[in-house]
């Protein structure tokens, strides 16, 4: 760890696949809002928007799908949808909580940069109970450019006032490793069911690969 940690004065963490065991879930709700509308999911759905933000993805679904909903009624579904999931079926990545409080120990300011809306990462946040480690939480609403463009974690920085190449990122799947890499980050790349055949890739693109931050602990 401390090869890891060494000269870092800040750490920023993605949130879905990264922090929590969540990307199943987008995938179960993808092929249901589809469904509605009669429509199968996609293979190739999930590896395209990786990365957007929420208002991104909206907007992809809606140009790609045709659909009559708008954007802002299809966040407000997805929301409704996802909210008591992760209440009640998402837990902590191993090993995550204990590696926030070693963090915290050791005075080390942590942020959160999310493609997911802010109602959802509250929600997150208050059922696992760890909304208090966290000096700084940025949606990809926020920027201009999701990743892999390096708005978020570059904003994420401005707001913890960290010098970018002082910064240690998570992030389980490609484009929030390139977008954490073109901010000038250090990146560690998090395993995560959801990417295990990117596994390579995720390895390639990032400096260093966990499988949990229990790892990070011994």
């Amino acid at each position: 760890m401390n090869r890891i940690l060494a000269d870092k004065k800040a750490v920023i963490f993605d949130l879905d696949g990264t922090l929590v065991d969540s990307m199943w879930m987008w995938e179960a709700i993808d092929i249901e809002y589809l469904g509605r509308f009669g429509i199968p999911c996609p293979p190739d759905l999930g590896r395209i928007v990786e990365g957007m933000s929420f208002s991104e993805t909206a907007l992809y679904f809606k140009s790609r799908f045709a659909l009559s909903d708008s954007p802002e009624e299809i966040k407000a579904e997805w929301t409704k949808m996802s909210i008591d999931k992760y209440r009640t079926q998402v837990p902590l990545k191993k090993g995550a909580e204990q590696f926030l409080n070693y963090l915290s120990s050791q005075k080390i300011p942590m942020g959160i940069a999310t493609s997911n809306g802010r109602e959802i990462v509250d929600a997150v946040l208050e059922a696992l109970k760890i909304g208090r480690y966290f000096s700084n939480i940025t949606t990809g609403c926020e920027v201009a450019m999701g990743k892999p463009a390096p708005d978020i974690y570059l904003q994420v920085a401005k707001r913890l006032q960290a010098d970018p190449k002082a910064c240690l990122v998570f992030e389980d799947v490609p484009a929030g490793i390139q977008a954490g890499k073109s901010a000038g980050m250090t990146v560690v790349a998090v395993d995560d069911r959801s990417s295990k055949n990117l596994r390579q890739e995720k390895e390639d693109l990032a400096d260093f690969f966990i499988h949990d931050y229990l790892e990070l602990l011994s």
